[in-house]
């Protein structure tokens, strides 16, 4: 799967030969009104080749060299067909428009040519005709700024924010409570520890839109939370382009340092997936090998079988990030049918370093100074090194105006290479030590997918869906060793790498994973319609009935060695050696050097799979011009099981219908008001049932599945005003509220050791209530200078409250505590941006503004450990975009420019929040300010 990408290369080869295009412009304007016909087509004449018009009333429309009939067209208005229009290579030809109304013969209007999608008119035209909730993000206002992948879009988005970087947070609730749908299929995760799409695989240059539904209904997913996330690659093509984008990006504290970080790197590594090199040596046992039933021969062959790692790392240079993207759009007319491309190919390759300050404070006072007790203080140098390559090769086949076919590809592979450097106190020692942790991760999605209106008026349409997934996430040689020096007053001690007496998960220790899942679906719905108020389709009554199904399934095997004394252990000096050279195959001997034992145990490893199935039945009813329900019944039958290797069984099957219900109230043409309300569920993940234990040296803690899990429940209400002060524009303003039974959270909880330890449990009870606010609005009509006129602006804002409650019971006791906010979620988010767009001189400016309030990293035990709170900290991002010639576009810009700390701070006095006297750090870092130079080539 690794070479899965040499396919798509191999299949975009067709795309890259096209002629010089010439250009047909201009305006098309209101007879009565003289503005801009925002929305209308232009097209050539019984052809599917067109253009939209766009908010000031321009459109363009590339062309081979020719002559053509051109026509002009919009609902309500009397088409305009101009003839013999002349279309010369690289040639520009000017025509404008001028639209009358038809006012005598309004009825509905098939216009033949491609809709567009990704442009902000049409994405504030599909939020306001939404029967349900929603909120999202187009492609215009992507390529406005500087976010290069979807997790930084969706953060823009309002109630939306983002954790460790790439996972979704909406309406304050974790990654695990929102599902995530790629071109309307379920996304694959390749994490094991975390139940989400990570969305920093996807490069934002592919995305044609985002949305988001935050109120449920029978078509959409029965597991959600906080909402359902469909994120839409570009498909749609109106004409032949291509278009290359370079950049190369500069991260303060990090590039040009020669002391950057890496591992002992494969030939591969810069394809992102290792060439075996790092791997488990074919020669290894299969089984375990265990120093209980292991002889010293098969312990020393294991030893002698295990290939040599590096410990350390090397230093280099850190050269400045590179990106790189190459798009293409192809457009073919086969008869009457019509077929559209888009390929996009992009790599990265990406570094960034900084310090980080880790503290462990346990539940004990310190007599010496009155305060907390500090179990350590480390100061991390973390390197990560990312290697991305993503293809992503879609066709669409609109075989007539009834029957269209849609084939979509997503290929990613990403690796990274991280180093920490660890030095500081543990108690009574000074540390020294390294981890070095590879990983990558091969996704593909793939959905062939068809719609078809049936009868002779086209009052039925069936449509259909087939996928699959695959993931394969690879974890090879993760290395870790603690080096320490004990402090004794007057007493100098050596520094000694810690040899452990058995094979274990942390010290001294080679860690190798392996996680393969296949995923496929389907999915069909029936809709049958018939006349509402008018006829058109968006006034019509509806009846929706369809299906979806799913089976994944999943295995992973983890295994761990320790290198430990040999069972007649005698040359004490060998013990003095740095860790470069104690374990050199010199010093490996079963019985009186040092040997590996594995530490690996049953539980370890473990098969998989889950199926769902889910039926539904719903329906649509523009009851009069201004009430508009929807609503219905959908039914999920799930059946999970999990079998690990100590022959442990898990099993849940359990069916759940899901009502829900949409109303809208159109006051009139402009505003309107939402009230919805549904049940939804939440299902724990493999990660969180599987009872292994997984050590991540980053935040020196282990976490652990808990096989007792319930499916939570969730109880949702949502009310939401909107107004559109024009197609482009829109100000809305909404409450909502969420209660849920056995909601699932990651929490900590105490053990006998000292040790971090994080899991999974129920809350009995739990709500969350909050306000959003959003406007898109432009200054085109408040003003009348020239300058103001190209501004625009997008501000949202969200304010969450929430609770959780636990039972009072002996079985919650050292566990996490109760009334306190879900983890995970935040009081307050606010996203603004300014935007300055002046067309004609091709200038694009933006500056955007993100800060979030405090939400809990992890939520602490009653006995042993404090929560961690991450603080506020307040982002701003700059992008310039300046246009030369036809072609030709150079972009900068700097993300992050106030650099701000990420903090997360112990509540040593369990209030929920960070008081000014807590000053506790869990952890504290600065990953510098990020700045770009690039440019785009438009052919």
């Amino acid at each position: 799967m690794r070479r899965l990408g040499l396919l798509f290369i191999f299949l975009v080869i067709n795309s890259l030969a096209f002629g010089q295009q010439g250009v047909i412009s201009g305006k098309v304007t209101d007879k009565k009104t003289g503005e801009g016909v925002i929305g209308a087509t232009v097209l050539v004449t019984g052809t599917v080749q067109a253009a939209p018009v766009d908010v000031q009333g321009n459109y363009e429309l590339k062309l081979d060299p020719g002559t053509y009939n051109i026509t002009m067209t919009y609902i309500g208005y009397k088409p305009l067909t101009f003839g013999g229009i002349v279309v010369t290579a690289n040639g520009k030809t000017t025509l404008n428009g001028v639209m009358e109304e038809n006012v005598t013969n309004l009825k509905e209007v098939t216009v033949t040519g491609q809709k567009q999608t990704g442009t902000e008119v049409a994405m504030i035209q599909d939020l306001k005709k939404s029967e349900v909730v929603v909120s999202g993000m187009s492609n215009d206002q992507i390529v406005r700024t500087l976010d290069r992948d979807a997790a930084e879009v969706v953060k823009r988005i309002p109630g939306v924010t983002i954790q460790n970087n790439n996972f979704i947070v909406i309406r304050g609730l974790a990654e695990r409570y929102n599902t995530v749908l790629l071109n309307d299929a379920l996304t694959p995760s390749a994490e094991v520890d975390t139940r989400s799409f990570s969305f920093d695989i996807l490069p934002s240059s592919v995305i044609d839109r985002i949305l988001i539904f935050k109120s449920g209904s029978p078509e959409l997913p029965g597991e959600m939370g906080g909402g359902v996330v469909k994120v839409y690659t570009k498909n749609s093509v109106l004409e032949n382009a291509t278009s290359l984008s370079v950049s190369s990006w500069v991260r303060g504290g990090t590039t040009f340092d020669n002391g950057y970080m890496v591992s002992n790197r494969s030939k591969t590594d810069w394809l992102g997936f290792d060439n075996g090199q790092r791997q488990l040596s074919d020669n290894a046992p299969s089984g375990l090998v265990k120093t209980s039933d292991a002889s010293p021969e098969q312990r020393g062959e294991l030893s002698r079988n295990l290939r040599s790692t590096t410990w350390l790392p090397r230093y280099i240079s850190a050269k400045p990030d590179l990106r790189a993207s190459l798009g293409l759009s192809r457009r073919y007319e086969i008869g009457s049918a019509y077929l559209s491309n888009v390929t996009s190919i992009s790599y990265s390759n990406t570094r960034e370093q900084y310090s980080i300050q880790r503290n462990r404070y346990i539940k004990e006072i310190d007599p010496s100074t009155g305060l907390p007790a500090e179990q350590y203080a480390f100061n991390d140098e973390r390197a990560v090194t990312g290697v991305r390559l993503g293809i992503i090769h879609n066709w669409q086949v609109r075989l007539n105006n009834r029957n269209r076919l849609e084939f979509r590809n997503f290929l990613n592979q990403y690796a990274t290479d991280e180093v920490v450097h660890r030095t500081g106190r543990d108690e009574d020692k000074l540390r020294d030590d390294f981890a070095m942790h590879y990983q990558s991760r091969t996704i593909y999605a793939g959905q062939l997918q068809g719609a078809h209106d049936l009868g002779q008026n086209e009052h039925t349409t069936v449509s259909w869906s087939a996928g699959y997934n695959y993931v394969y996430r690879d974890e090879p040689d993760y290395s870790r060793y603690r080096n320490q020096q004990q402090q004794l007053p007057g007493v100098e001690r050596p520094w000694l790498v810690n040899i452990p007496n058995e094979g274990n998960i942390a010290d001294a220790s080679r860690f190798f994973s392996e996680l393969h899942e296949n995923t496929v679906m389907a999915s069909g719905q029936w809709e049958r319609r018939w006349a509402g108020r008018d006829s058109t389709r968006a006034n019509q009554y509806k009846l929706r009935a369809g299906f979806y199904t799913e089976h994944k399934a999943r295995s992973l095997a983890n295994r761990y060695f320790s290198y430990v004394r040999g069972t007649n252990f005698e040359n004490t000096d060998l013990e003095l050696l740095p860790i470069d050279r104690i374990f050199a195959p010199e010093n490996l001997d079963p019985i009186k050097g040092f040997t590996v034992d594995e530490g690996t145990k049953p539980q370890d490893r473990y098969e998989a799979e889950n199926t769902l199935y889910a039926e539904y039945i719903g329906i649509v009813a523009p009851i009069s011009d201004k009430f508009n329900i929807s609503g219905g019944l959908r039914v999920e039958h799930n059946n999970r099981r999990l079998r690990d290797g100590g022959n442990g069984d898990y099993r849940e099957l359990r069916t759940i219908p899901l009502p829900s219900f949409n109303a809208t109230f159109n006051f009139n043409d402009r505003s309107l008001l939402r009230l919805a309300g549904s049940k939804t569920v939440n299902r724990p993940e493999f990660r969180e049932v599987a009872p292994y234990r997984y050590y991540d040296y980053t935040t020196n803690a282990i976490i652990l599945g808990d096989s007792t899990l319930k499916t939570a429940t969730i109880y949702n209400a949502d009310l939401r005003y909107e107004f559109y002060p024009s197609r482009s524009e829109l100000i809305s303003v909404g409450v909502f509220y969420k209660k849920f039974n056995d909601a699932i959270e990651q929490v900590t909880y105490k053990q006998t050791s000292t040790q971090l330890y994080m899991t999974y449990q129920n809350a009995a009870s739990a709500y969350d209530i909050g306000a959003e606010i959003e406007v898109r609005k432009g200054l085109i009509d408040l003003t009348e200078s020239s300058f103001l006129q190209h501004l625009s602006f997008v501000l949202n804002a969200s304010v969450i409250k929430s609770r959780v409650k636990l039972e009072s019971n002996a079985t919650n006791e050292g566990f996490a505590l109760s009334d306190r906010p879900l983890q995970g979620q935040s009081p307050y988010v606010v996203n603004a941006g300014l935007f300055y767009q002046d067309t004609d001189r091709k200038w694009q400016v933006s500056a955007q503004y993100n800060v979030i309030g405090q939400r809990f990293t992890f939520i602490g035990d009653q006995t042993d450990n404090y929560s961690a709170i991450e603080m506020p900290r307040h982002v701003i991002d700059l992008a310039i975009t300046k246009g030369v010639g036809e072609h030709l576009q150079i972009k900068a810009g700097i993300q992050d420019l106030l650099n701000q700390p990420v903090r997360q701070l112990y509540d040593f006095n369990a209030n929920s929040k960070i008081d000014s006297n807590e000053r506790g750090s869990f952890g504290t870092y600065r990953r510098g300010t990020y700045s770009t130079l690039g440019l785009v080539y438009n052919f």
